[in-house]
């Protein structure tokens, strides 16, 4: 009885292979093999160009034909998938059951070539639709649109992408079944339980090929990239003779560890008698301290020398004392410096050090808890310093941070509270959704708000703002210290979640912000490639949209840090002089 059930076995390893794999694959001539392989279900053609069509309706920013080819090929990739899994379910669960299925010919051809010739009209129609809902988003911008018969190239492209990417699955595919095949073959078995193994195992090595083998080795060779550029220097940019710079040859943090941002910072902005020219009152040389990652071996050591930086330029003096916790690799918006500059007339000390060598949207993906860590530690450490000051003469201590240098900012605090208690007043613009703290005053805003415009506790102590005007609007008490988010409707770095996936936020049911098209609408898995394009061109839209909050940030700091005196003719001037100085020191890194 064994001998008799064991040899049953075995032969049922060939019969279970055939079920598993398709003779024809197995056995057929080379050629028909292929066609088998590349043949495309046609249910998964009509989901892949509804997907495709979503794709193309607008997002947040004017998007050129490359990268809507690109997001409209992986659209198109993920709605074949969805519809061949559907086409799947049908045929097995209802059409089998049916006498008058399959179709027979011509009806099956016919059906094929409807299908086919429908997915092609459709999907250059909705080009020609696109083109147009481009051209009114730029406009709407006041950027260049695109051009109808430049964007038909997106369908090619698409095309492409997404034969790329259903070319992998399938090797995947046919690898799980090889795997299968010889499973049933060795060890005799059942397909359920053979095909469950090869799934897992090509899961498995999929997952260690990307995140152990790629990601990491792409981090690491990106790492090495960007490390490189941190020992160069940005054209202009000089060791600076004034003391009152890190870098210089009084400093103790030397010109070449201070990296590439840290380099352009200390050596740029106005001196003394450039503010006393603006501002038409004798100003002092502002004071700016950076320390570069390798200015010290550790981040504690870089602390010491930051503080030791601070005591040798005098910053506990001045009127105002900000502290910046930077972006990946270091950056700090130009403009945002010389605004505070501007406005208290060279009275301030900027502070400020480097973390990463790598870009913001590198670190967003791979340093975002380094990030919080080297802000709490910047930001803690000169609060220490700065409590030893008498009371009465200490410098009024500010925060400020953009992009990822909020998300460091934010790594200093655990609520509202303890901002108002460590710091005299916060402006953070252009947030990451992943925020922390940004996303428990979103969820917990006042009810009727709407998430883009949100007002929390009535604005008594913090409050956000899309523009100038949003700023002063709230007449209601605002309590000091002050803490304001700058927001655009339309910046992806704000409104980018993994979320967008497989849930409509509440920013997509609400009526759009003065610069997001009310033709923006929330389709699954494809609104989330939308908004992820987006991302890679968030600063390269005019001042006032997106990413680019241009001389919004002058706004931003009277507001916050509420300048004795100060009049409109004052912030009017100040932005003239901001904007005379605007495109000088190069885009955030």
């Amino acid at each position: 009885m064994v001998e008799s059930g064991a040899l049953e076995r075995v032969d049922r390893g060939p019969r279970e292979l055939s079920r598993l794999v398709d003779p024809a694959l197995l056995h057929g001539p080379r050629l028909d093999r292929t066609w088998r392989f590349l043949r495309l279900d046609f249910t998964g053609i009509a989901f892949a160009t509804l997907f495709f069509c979503w794709s193309l309706t607008p997002s947040l920013l004017p998007r050129d034909w490359l990268f809507q080819g690109l997001i409209g090929g992986i659209n198109a990739a993920i709605g074949y998938t969805v519809g061949t899994a559907i086409g799947w379910l049908v045929r097995r669960y209802f059409l089998r059951r049916r006498s008058w299925w399959p179709l027979p010919e011509p009806w099956s051809t016919g059906l094929r070539v409807v299908v086919t010739v429908t997915c092609v009209v459709v999907s250059l129609v909705m080009l020609a639709y696109s083109a147009a809902w481009q051209r009114e988003l730029a406009a709407l911008m006041g950027a260049e649109g695109t051009t109808t018969t430049g964007y038909i190239r997106t369908g090619g492209l698409s095309l492409l992408v997404g034969a790329a990417i259903i070319s992998v699955w399938r090797l995947l595919r046919e690898l799980v079944r090889w795997i299968a095949a010889r499973l049933i073959r060795r060890w005799h078995l059942a397909i359920p339980t053979a095909t469950t193994v090869g799934i897992l195992i090509v899961t498995v090595l999929f997952f260690l090929l990307v995140d152990g083998v790629l990601m990491r080795g792409i981090y690491a060779a990106t790492n090495a990239a960007f490390s490189l550029q941190n020992s160069t220097t940005r054209d202009g940019a000089e060791q600076p003779l004034d003391p009152e710079k890190s870098g210089s040859p009084e400093s103790l943090a030397p010109w070449d560890t201070l990296g590439y941002e840290g380099r352009n910072f200390v050596s740029r902005g106005l001196d003394a008698d450039e503010l006393t020219a603006a501002n038409g009152t004798p100003a002092k040389d502002p004071i700016r301290v950076y320390a570069g990652l390798e200015t010290a071996e550790d981040p504690d050591a870089r602390m010491d020398i930051v503080i030791d930086e601070l005591e040798r330029t005098g910053a506990f003096s001045r009127k105002v004392l900000v502290v910046v916790p930077t972006t990946g690799t270091g950056w700090i918006n130009p403009t945002a410096a010389q605004a505070i500059e501007l406005v208290h007339n060279g009275d301030t000390a900027l502070v400020a050090s480097q973390y990463s060598f790598l870009p913001s949207w590198i670190s967003f993906l791979a340093d975002r808890d380094k990030a919080a860590e080297a802000g709490k530690k910047l930001i803690d450490r000169v609060h220490e310093r700065w409590l030893q000051e008498p009371e009465a003469t200490r410098p009024k201590l500010l925060v400020y941070g953009e992009s990822l240098g909020t998300q460091a900012g934010e790594g200093a605090f655990d609520t509202l509270s303890d901002i108002r208690q460590t710091v005299d007043g916060v402006l953070w613009v252009g947030p990451p959704n992943s925020n922390r703290l940004w996303g428990q005053l979103i969820q917990r805003r006042d009810p009727g708000t709407p998430e883009v415009d949100p007002e929390y506790a009535a604005g008594l102590v913090v409050r956000f703002a899309d523009d100038s005007a949003d700023m002063v609007e709230n007449t209601g008490e605002w309590l000091s210290p002050r803490i304001l988010y700058v927001q655009h409707p339309s910046d992806p770095v704000v409104w980018w979640s993994p979320d967008l996936a497989f849930t409509r936020p509440d920013w997509l049911k609400e009526p759009p912000g003065e610069d997001r098209s009310p033709s923006m609408k929330w389709f699954p898995f494809v609104t989330f490639w939308q908004v992820s394009a987006d991302l890679t061109n968030a600063a390269g839209v005019p001042d006032g949209h997106g990413h680019n909050y241009g001389t919004l940030v002058l706004d931003g700091w009277i507001t916050v840090a509420q300048p004795e005196g100060w009049t409109p003719v004052d912030t009017e001037r100040v932005r003239s002089a901001l904007e005379s100085l605007s495109g000088t020191e190069g885009p955030e890194k």
